[in-house]
């Protein structure tokens, strides 16, 4: 490629650091179709003939055929994918596949193949966000009053239901939904037929190239189109923030999973044995993509550094932009996939959740909003009240709703025995009817929102 500039060809080591082909080949099939509708340009602007157009495209299509039968060949002196279908091309068609490159560079070439890329995952991420969105929909349905309790500082604070639980992790993901698309809205210019970096003196129609390749428009700037990869870096903003959901989500079943819970039974599947310890069920799933999404912020930092520095238009350190993104959607893909088989699959113990809420004292509120309530208590003195009873309870090792009526008058002589419909768990639970609360009812109306949103049947 470099004879006619270059006396020598590249030395070992320099044909080894240059090369992308080992990664960059995953980007064949955006290669071809952006070189497809740069053809096709470029005939209908007669600035290549209708033959050699006609033979440039039934070649493109010969490659890509011969690429999803026998996967892309790595030839380390062809460099990168681009080169490498120009040489098959070549072998194809002779010196007609030589026309291709006119009015382009591999700097819009590649900016343009790696939108689509990402475009394209991002589409298939929504695809499977959605299934585990539907995952979640389907066993909060199931567990919509199952009364569990609430945590936070991850000690019991008041009962909730297992279906508000599981509806919060559907909302974070609507949220992760909303960013993928967010991204994939900005990515929508084209850059192709922003040449090398200043444009090209070649009577284009980039709205053309634009539009046959689904992008809402061209990029406006030649420097910046060949230069940005806000792009790929939005996409793995919102894969971190996913990822990070998807953590929180595994830590809980990690934590719920144990012994000492025993909320949940992780299905044989996705959990894993020990070498050396027969009764051992280990939730490796889960805590591989608590550990995964580790790897996925690296990915992240790792372009965010590639790019702090670079001035405009295109450097060869922007070759390192596409591996932390493969990783990255690899990643997240194979964890979405594993959380929304374990949400699927588990099989909860709502009687052990249950239990766990009723000896937690965890309606020590509702004995504070009924002193507020019923009897007209400031809230500061309501609340000391109900800490001494707890206080009262756990020395006599009972639950709050089992404290005497009479041990109850010891602590404050206005508490009658209307209390005692306030202090158990269904009760709580219930009386949470504000709108977004854990009360069955407000439950079971998110999930049938989220179904209309989603255009699920109900």
């Amino acid at each position: 490629m470099w004879g006619g500039r270059f006396a020598e060809g590249p030395s070992a080591i320099m044909r080894e650091i240059n090369a992308s082909i080992p990664f960059d080949k995953a980007l064949w099939r955006q290669d071809i179709r952006a070189s497809k509708a740069h053809a096709s340009m470029l005939g209908a602007q007669g600035i290549v003939s209708k033959a050699d157009c006609d033979a440039i495209l039934g070649g493109l299509d010969q490659i890509a055929e011969g690429y999803a039968r026998n996967g892309v060949p790595e030839d380390w002196d062809l460099e990168d994918i681009h080169m490498t279908v120009e040489a098959r091309l070549t072998e194809l068609i002779g010196p007609a596949a030589g026309r291709l490159h006119t009015a382009r560079s591999r700097n819009d070439q590649v900016a343009t193949d790696f939108r689509l890329w990402v475009r394209d995952t991002i589409d298939e991420l929504d695809s499977t966000l959605g299934q585990l969105q539907l995952a979640l929909l389907n066993q909060a349905e199931a567990h919509a009053d199952s009364i569990m309790p609430g945590f936070t500082h991850l000690q019991t604070a008041q009962p909730v239901t297992l279906g508000h639980h599981l509806m919060a992790y559907f909302e974070m993901i609507d949220r992760d939904r909303d960013r993928f698309n967010d991204a994939r809205t900005r990515l929508s210019m084209c850059p192709l037929g922003s040449a090398a970096l200043a444009g090209t003196g070649f009577p284009i129609d980039r709205e053309a190239t634009a539009m046959a390749l689904g992008f809402a428009a061209p990029t406006r700037n030649s420097l910046d189109a060949v230069s940005d990869r806000d792009f790929a870096l939005d996409f793995l903003m919102a894969a971190s923030q996913c990822a990070l959901h998807l953590s929180r989500l595994a830590e809980e079943f990690i934590i719920w999973a144990s012994q000492p819970f025993g909320f949940v039974r992780i299905a044989d599947s996705l959990s894993t044995g020990s070498s050396i310890m027969p009764q051992k069920k280990n939730p490796d799933a889960a805590e591989l993509v608590r550990g995964h999404t580790g790897r996925i912020i690296g990915c992240v930092t790792s372009l965010m550094i590639t790019m702090k520095g670079l001035p405009l238009a295109y450097s060869k350190d922007m070759q390192d932009d596409k591996p932390p993104v493969f990783e990255a959607a690899g990643l997240l893909e194979l964890c979405i996939a594993a959380m929304s088989g374990m949400i699927a699959d588990s099989t909860f113990n709502t009687a052990r959740m249950r239990e766990a809420a009723e000896l937690g004292y965890a309606t020590a509120t509702d004995l504070a909003d009924w002193l507020v309530r019923e009897a007209d208590i400031p809230f500061r003195e309501a609340h000391h009240i109900t800490g001494a009873a707890v206080k009262r309870a756990e020395a006599d090792g009972v639950a709050l709703d089992q404290l005497p009526l009479s041990v109850l008058q010891e602590i404050d002589s206005r508490i009658d025995d209307g209390v005692f419909k306030a202090l158990s768990v269904d009760a709580s639970v219930a009386s949470r009817n504000s709108y977004g609360g854990t009360a069955p009812d407000q439950v079971k109306a998110q999930i049938a929102a989220a179904k209309e949103r989603m255009g699920l049947k109900q």
